[in-house]
């Protein structure tokens, strides 16, 4: 269960149980629970559907070629913007994610062995 289903559970005036007991059987944060949520502006909502527009073109495009594609057509947009979006719309690139270089299995180990005489 998300986040926001989970903080859609929670009840103000519940009798027995305080605030602060069902975010923590919740597993919210209190503080999600009393700051409101900001409504969305009309710029990011187009940005949103230029994003999707783009992204149903090429759903192999990351965060990183989307900010050059919009950056492109004139919109000024950095990459968290554009990540945090993408995430909000709950959209991921379609291509492999980067790999971090393994070790090689046939390199010496740089722990001193012992050696018994």
């Amino acid at each position: 269960m998300s986040a926001p289903d989970r903080r859609g559970l929670l009840q103000r005036d519940h009798e027995s149980l305080s605030i602060r007991r069902q975010c923590q059987l919740l597993s919210v944060a209190r503080s999600s629970v009393y700051r409101p949520l900001r409504p969305a502006n009309d710029n990011e909502l187009e940005l949103m559907r230029r994003i999707d527009q783009l992204f149903t073109a090429w759903p192999f495009l990351g965060s990183r070629r989307m900010m050059a594609m919009l950056n492109g057509e004139g919109c000024r947009i950095n990459r968290k913007h554009v990540l945090r979006l993408m995430r909000k719309m709950g959209i991921a690139a379609l291509g492999p994610s980067p790999v971090p270089p393994r070790r090689r299995r046939d390199t010496r180990s740089s722990r001193i062995s012992c050696v018994r005489w």
